[in-house]
C-alpha cells in the first residue's frame, strides 16, 4: 500500500526462464524440421515420378516404331485391318483407326508403357498413353515406307 491509503501499482517486467523458451522453441523447430523433410522429400518422388513417365513414353516411341516396321514388313504389301490389329496387340498397343488405299495405308495406334509412381504410402503402377500415326506408302523400290509422327490428342474408341 501507498502513504495514501491505496494499493501502488508496480510495473514489473517478468522474463521467462530459459528452461520456459526451450519448451516452447523445441516442438516449434521440430515441427518446422519435418515439415522441411516432407517437402525435400515430395519434391524428390514428384522428379523420379516425371523421370518415370518420361521414359515410359520413350518406351511407347519405341514401340511405335517395332510396330511401324513389322506391318512394312508384312509379305502380302499392305496387310488387311484384322492383321494390323493382331500387330498392334503384339506392341501392347490398340488399333485406333485403319484407312487403305491402293498405295498407302494409315492407322491410328495408341500406345502404352508402364512405369512405377512412387508417393508416401507406397508403390502404384501406373500407365502413359502416347497415339502414333503411322502412314505407309510405296517406295521407289516397291516396297512400303513407314513414317512414324506421335499425336497431340487421342481419340479413344
Amino acid at each position: 500500500m501507498s502513504n495514501h491509503g491505496t494499493v501502488a501499482r508496480q510495473s514489473r517486467v517478468t522474463v521467462p526462464s530459459p528452461g520456459c523458451l526451450t519448451a516452447i522453441m523445441v516442438p516449434i523447430l521440430t515441427v518446422l524440421i519435418a515439415a522441411a523433410v516432407l517437402m525435400v522429400m515430395h519434391y524428390r518422388q514428384e522428379r523420379a515420378n516425371e523421370r518415370n513417365k518420361a521414359e515410359a513414353l520413350d518406351r511407347t516411341a519405341a514401340l511405335a516404331r517395332s510396330y511401324a516396321r513389322d506391318v512394312a514388313a508384312d509379305p502380302n504389301g499392305f496387310p488387311g485391318q484384322e492383321a494390323v490389329r493382331g500387330i498392334a496387340e503384339r506392341h501392347d498397343a490398340r488399333l485406333l483407326s485403319y484407312a487403305r488405299s491402293k498405295d498407302s495405308l494409315t492407322t491410328t495406334v495408341r500406345f502404352f508403357g508402364e512405369y512405377e509412381d512412387t508417393s508416401m504410402f507406397g508403390v502404384s503402377y501406373s500407365r502413359a498413353y502416347r497415339c502414333y500415326s503411322v502412314v505407309l506408302r510405296k517406295g521407289a523400290g516397291g516396297g512400303p515406307q513407314a513414317r512414324t509422327s506421335p499425336l497431340e490428342k487421342c481419340d479413344v474408341i
